[in-house]
């Protein structure tokens, strides 16, 4: 079985933590990987630290700022261009969490940041490669095995987005909610922060952002047959400490680790999780349209994966409609 036959997955954010600990399964496994981060040089040198020689020459780094919507599309030309072969699977995992601010930062574009970055960006990654993405029904090894492999798109949810579980309902300092949009409606810029136009809270504006990841799942599921495309989420368990936490507090990234080890017993490891992500992007059993993958934010050896109930505030046809039209808007893709 030659090279040729390798599938071809894009996954943002691997300069750390689980993106990082992805790479290697996805190896393991017989794909050929686009490695998507803010810096090469970041990338490269971390992935050099975990892989061989041998594993470096089947990832291809390619430098996009997902603030930047003008920075994604550059990135995204350049990536049909210089692939020759179509995309099987795209995953989006980077993200940004910044609860400390007093005041939110704005990308290129304007809009509050950890929504361009973790929503914004990857929903426009998505949309400029689905074209590519669609044809790519084909032959590729995967565990050694020749075999069809139907597209796939894999974005990283989170307990906190999800109102049906006990993370979701957590109030510190809100929990996720769009409302009406009206932050979305009214343009979302300047001195607009949050989807719901009301006053910023960072630690919400992350949330809000993830609950978009999941919504924009459930409404390409609903766009394309599963026929043509298999669209999910995840939420691999609390990876507490990774350099997703690094701007809070220090006492928190100390405490944080230990709570959810030992209280919660919710701790998963960068390792594990990484595991899980590579599988629920590429094995054929999780092939399943609009599902949110979870393991009940549990470690425990053998456990297995399952669907997870979703809130209304996900899976509400009239805004998640919404959500996904405004948000096409917003980048300039209506």
């Amino acid at each position: 079985m030659g090279k040729d036959i390798k599938g071809l997955v894009i996954i943002t954010g691997t300069t750390s933590g689980v993106g990082l600990n992805t790479l290697k399964p996805l190896l393991r496994f017989g794909w050929q990987i686009i490695a998507v981060n803010r810096s090469n040089k970041r990338g490269k040198k971390a992935a050099e630290e975990i892989l061989t020689e041998n594993e470096m020459q089947n990832i291809h780094f390619v430098e996009i700022d997902l603030s930047d919507l003008e920075d994604v599309r550059k990135g995204s030309n350049k990536i049909l261009k210089e692939f020759n072969k179509p995309i099987n699977s795209i995953i989006c995992n980077a993200a940004v969490y910044k609860p400390r601010l007093k005041r939110p930062e704005r990308s290129p574009q304007g809009f509050e940041n950890s929504m361009a970055v973790n929503h914004f960006g990857h929903f426009l990654l998505i949309n400029l490669l689905l074209e590519n993405l669609l044809s790519s029904k084909r032959k590729i090894v995967l565990n050694g095995k020749l075999l069809i492999f139907k597209p796939r798109i894999t974005i990283l949810g989170t307990v906190t987005a999800n109102y049906s579980e006990l993370g979701g309902r957590i109030p510190i300092p809100a929990p996720a909610n769009l409302g009406n949009l009206s932050g979305f409606k009214n343009g979302f810029l300047s001195p607009i922060s949050m989807a719901n136009g009301k006053r910023f809270k960072p630690g919400k504006a992350y949330k809000d952002s993830k609950l978009c990841n999941m919504i924009t799942v459930q409404e390409l599921s609903k766009r394309y047959s599963k026929e043509k495309i298999i669209i999910n989420s995840l939420y691999p368990g609390c990876v507490a400490d990774t350099n997703l936490f690094r701007d809070t507090p220090w006492l928190f990234r100390l405490l944080f680790p230990i709570f959810q080890k030992f209280i919660t017993k919710g701790y998963v490891s960068q390792r594990v999780a990484g595991e899980r992500v590579a599988q629920i992007a590429t094995y054929k059993e999780y092939a399943k349209p609009a599902v949110h993958w979870s393991w009940g934010n549990r470690q425990r050896a053998g456990r297995k994966a399952f669907s997870q109930k979703l809130s209304k505030r996900i899976v509400d046809p009239e805004i998640s409609k919404q959500a996904f039209d405004l948000t096409k808007k917003l980048i300039g893709l209506d």
